[in-house]
């Protein structure tokens, strides 16, 4: 009697599928299983770091057959990276399936120089598309891929004619943008459910290494409470105009008062990580939320600060040891590993700390990072 009651208890819980089953997908378990929602991940391999702890098919996320039989078995499915072409996202729309975001919004994720024309009217650097060196207006600018790039690849600083056409060889058509001196980086992580409740966390600043991001602060400290609002203003602009359904990355430069925008990413995202520890609502909790259109969760911080530093494969592989040093050294540290096979560079967990002495929280997560790291051994 009891597993026909429970049973029929389950069935009111929606099924999200997520197409990818990365570290975002894994850090999506803890929320949905506490809001009693099953999770259903489409993943390229068993090993995967999601598909080691949540139930999930293998497969070929081009391969728009073997995603309708994945997406039958869920009420919406939704994203981990924005790989999936977009042929087959409207395939899957074009079958029923219940998509968030929409292939409508997600485009300007994965084409930048769509997102370039859609966001014309916001500020953003100037831009062109170019297929040959006499389209290129002057030295220095950034070049993109339009397409496929991320944490710094498929983007190049291209300072003369020699290192244009050495990029146009590997990019026949390229997305060219004016190189902004800007004072630093900001990301706004906007939420929108479908009947339009919208809600952003405060921006984050964000520190590059070598186009990989290292480190992230929360509140951004070295903007202004005007600027802080307008970027959340832009953010929330930005999402009822594409009519986003989730959660959204607005990646920004600032330089003194102004704000360009750099580039969006629709999904959970790295500059988000830290409202695991730091926020009333993660940014994990709300994309469920928000793609299952309920009401929308409290994105307020718990504290003054919160910092977080991504773990990068170095030397070291074994990530369990550093517990014993960091966990004595610093009690208040939180750490988040990704169970990913240690490469050099890559992503492979992170840290955040929370409290109110930015200093002293700054100083917490980076040696951390630097410690599980390898770069220092102390």
């Amino acid at each position: 009697m009891w597993f026909i009651y429970d049973s029929v208890v389950n069935e009111r819980f929606p099924t999200v599928g997520i197409i990818g089953a990365g570290q975002l997908a894994r850090m999506t378990v803890a929320p949905a299983t506490a809001l009693g929602i099953n999770l259903l991940l489409f993943a390229q391999s068993s090993d995967d770091s999601a598909a080691q702890i949540a139930p999930h098919t293998v497969g070929d996320y081009r391969d728009l057959s073997a995603l309708q039989e994945f997406a039958a078995k869920c009420d919406v499915v939704t994203f981990e990276h924005e790989l999936v072409p977009l042929s087959v996202i409207k395939g899957l729309e074009a079958s029923g399936v219940k998509v968030s975001p929409s292939s409508a919004a997600f485009q300007y994720s994965q084409d930048k120089a769509a997102m370039r024309q859609k966001l014309a009217a916001y500020p953003g650097p100037k831009w062109r598309v170019i297929k040959d060196p006499s389209e290129a207006f002057d030295f220095p600018f950034i070049a993109k891929k339009i397409s496929g790039g991320y944490d710094g690849r498929g983007v190049w600083k291209i300072s003369n004619p020699a290192e244009l056409e050495e990029v146009l060889k590997k990019s026949p058509q390229i997305l060219i943008e004016e190189l902004i001196d800007f004072d630093c980086e900001i990301a706004v992580m906007v939420a929108r459910s479908a009947h339009g409740q919208a809600t952003t966390w405060t921006p984050t600043q964000t520190v590059q290494s070598e186009g990989i991001c290292t480190l992230t602060i929360s509140p951004a400290p070295v903007i202004s409470q005007g600027v802080s609002e307008k970027a959340q203003y832009l953010a929330l602009s930005i999402a009822n105009d594409i009519s986003l359904i989730g959660v959204m990355a607005v990646e920004l430069f600032v330089k003194g008062d102004e704000l360009f925008i750099n580039e969006l990413a629709m999904r959970p995202h790295n500059s988000g990580h830290w409202t695991i520890d730091g926020s009333r609502t993660s940014q994990f909790e709300q994309h469920l939320r928000a793609i299952l259109d309920l009401p929308l969760g409290d994105p307020a911080m718990t504290a003054g600060f919160a910092v977080m530093a991504n773990i990068l494969g170095g030397e070291k592989t074994d990530m369990y040891r550093p517990y014993l040093h960091l966990m004595a050294r610093n009690p208040q540290l939180k750490f988040h590993q990704y169970k990913k096979e240690v490469r050099k560079g890559r992503k492979i967990g992170h840290v955040t700390a929370v409290g109110e002495n930015l200093l002293e929280l700054t100083e917490i997560a980076e040696h951390a990072r630097d410690y599980m790291s390898g770069v220092i051994d102390e």
